[in-house]
């Protein structure tokens, strides 16, 4: 009659995972050699150990189930392995405080579970420290977006590849996952878009976030200040002082016929207001268009033409 190891850890047979994990914690830690007073801690301790070592991997779990303790150290006769080969028994490599280790992680899981006073810290969830697992640093990315992207609002698919845990628990597969993006109208540059728990997975570690940080692209006659649209006008001397007529298409497909009437200076704007970026908290509303002007000056000018260019501003 050999060992129950479901005995050992204080669990029913079809215990899950989840089960099998929270047992060994709790064991573990109390009958861990260096703060255990029961003398016979060592054994204890590495009577878990092996428990845990076998229970959690399913292949061995799914022997010791069928076989029992004899059929997984000492072997599975031909008849019942899947190559009609005797296969070979497993042997526990005896070494308890590497599944503490490798369970809790870090060299010395007991630096942060203990405070200075040998006491154990609790927080709110419950126990803190080696054996709660850390998050992996958020990892980045940059969306670049049209700007009639960001005018209209768009959905974006981006697929990542991450590494995933198989359902064993202890190996991971490389998979690749779709990301859906709701761009919406207005959204400024800087714009940042978070999936939680999205990077890669690991036995130690709760995955890291990832981060999509917006980029606008370079658009053609169009810049952007916060919610306004800027358009530079190339117009010549002549009709900065006349007049003159700005046509515009817009980042919906209309045609602004604007009239300019006043001088037009260096340093003169002309402010079309609504017809700017959608507010992203209000797409209804709508930021200005502001055209700022490009005076073209001719080369060179005859004498004739300076004399009526004086008599008619001097007059």
């Amino acid at each position: 009659m050999g060992q129950d190891y479901y005995s050992i850890l204080g669990i029913i047979r079809n215990a899950k995972d989840a089960d099998i994990k929270k047992a060994y914690r709790r064991l573990a830690l109390k009958y861990h050699p260096d703060r255990s007073t029961d003398p016979c801690a060592d054994e204890k301790f590495l009577q878990i150990a092996e428990a845990y070592d076998i229970l959690s991997d399913l292949r061995k779990k799914a022997t010791y189930d069928k076989f029992g303790e004899e059929g997984l150290k000492g072997g599975i006769p031909p008849e019942f392995g899947d190559t009609g080969a005797w296969t070979t028994g497993y042997t526990f490599h005896g070494n308890a405080n590497k599944i503490f280790r490798d369970f809790f992680g870090g060299d010395n899981p007991f630096a942060d579970f203990f405070d200075t006073k040998g006491e154990i810290n609790l927080g709110f969830g419950g126990l803190r420290g080696c054996g709660v697992k850390k998050q992996d640093p958020p990892i980045e990315r940059e969306l670049h977006l049209s700007l009639e992207d960001l005018y209209h609002g768009c959905l974006k698919k981006i697929k990542i590849t991450r590494r995933v845990m198989n359902e064993d628990g202890h190996t991971s597969s490389i998979k690749d996952k779709i990301l859906t993006i709701q761009v919406k109208p207005g959204w400024l540059s800087g714009t940042k878009i978070t999936f939680p728990n999205e990077g890669d997975q690991g036995p130690n570690n709760i995955p890291s976030d990832i981060i999509f940080i917006v980029k606008e692209k370079p658009h053609p006659w169009f810049c952007r200040d916060k919610n306004d649209l800027i358009f530079s006008a190339s117009i010549p001397l002549a009709k900065a002082l006349t007049g003159y007529t700005v046509e515009i298409e817009t980042l919906d497909d209309r045609f602004l016929s604007i009239p300019i009437n006043d001088i037009v200076h260096p340093k003169y704007t002309k402010v079309v207001a609504g017809e700017g970026m959608p507010l992203s908290k209000d797409p209804v509303q709508k930021g200005n268009l502001v055209i700022q002007f490009d005076i073209r000056f001719p080369d060179k000018l005859t004498p004739a033409k300076k004399k009526l260019i004086n008599q008619a501003l001097n007059g």
